[in-house]
């Protein structure tokens, strides 16, 4: 079995060769971030392999994860495991449907939650609701079939412009269906208009700010272009791999 963070699996797909010596794995498992769609298809393309995804936080170990015999699908995590719930909220503390298209903060408890931040007594009660549901920070939807997306973090990666809340893990993956981008993060940005600016840092030769926007602009709805498009020759990441937004930001 070969496990990897996104950032190991989009250098891999760029080296085919590379990626097809994992051909002969039984197993390819992604986590810690969302995986681009565009790098799992092709990973699946040049591995003959379908990714398993999960989803976790050192707060709750792996709480939700698709399965080695069962349905893997591009941009899902899939169902909790055995003794984990799940389930949506508003900002405002209300239930919020699983359709798979209304975006709210993820609440977990089972078996897998921890029992408190050490010597943090505010901290975990801060995180705990009323009647006991971990608050995770992150932003999803769930499907009529229970099936989840991680959006993102609610802090960061809801981006609220002009009235909208846009996901910007939706706007990357428009931008990563662009053959000019290798790597991208979407931010939001303070907008004396729009309240925040979606702003797109983009590593890529011969990527061109307008036609990325434009890019975005027809595959998405107009409003969730980005306004900015910024080219950088790296990512801040950290040891994990993992985009560190709040440097862009």
């Amino acid at each position: 079995m070969y496990f990897g963070v996104p950032t190991v699996w989009s250098r891999l797909v760029a080296e085919p060769d590379h990626a097809a010596a994992l051909s002969s794995a039984r197993l390819l498992v992604s986590g810690s971030a969302a995986l681009p769609v565009p790098v799992f298809e092709r990973l699946r393309d040049l591995t003959g392999h379908v990714p398993v995804e999960r989803y976790g936080m050192t707060e709750t170990l792996i709480t939700l994860s698709t399965r080695h015999d069962g349905d893997r699908r591009p941009g899902y995590v899939g169902v909790p495991i055995a003794g984990v719930e799940t389930r949506l909220r508003s900002d405002a503390g209300d239930p919020v449907p699983h359709d798979g298209e209304t975006i709210g903060g993820l609440q977990v408890r089972g078996d897998t939650l921890f029992s408190g931040y050490l010597n943090l007594p505010d901290k975990t009660a801060d995180s705990m609701t009323d009647d006991g549901w971990f608050v995770t920070g992150d932003a999803v939807t769930i499907g009529p079939d229970g099936y989840h997306r991680i959006v993102g973090r609610a802090s960061i990666d809801i981006i609220k412009s002009g009235g909208y809340k846009v996901g910007a893990g939706e706007v990357e993956t428009a931008l990563l269906s662009h053959p000019s981008v290798a790597e991208v993060a979407v931010v939001g940005v303070p907008d004396d208009d729009l309240g925040e600016r979606i702003v797109a840092y983009v590593v890529g030769d011969t990527a061109e700010p307008q036609t990325l926007i434009d890019h975005v602009a027809g595959l998405l709805s107009v409003h969730k272009r980005p306004r900015e498009v910024r080219i950088l020759d790296t990512l801040p990441r950290n040891a994990m791999g993992k985009v560190q937004k709040q440097q862009l930001r």
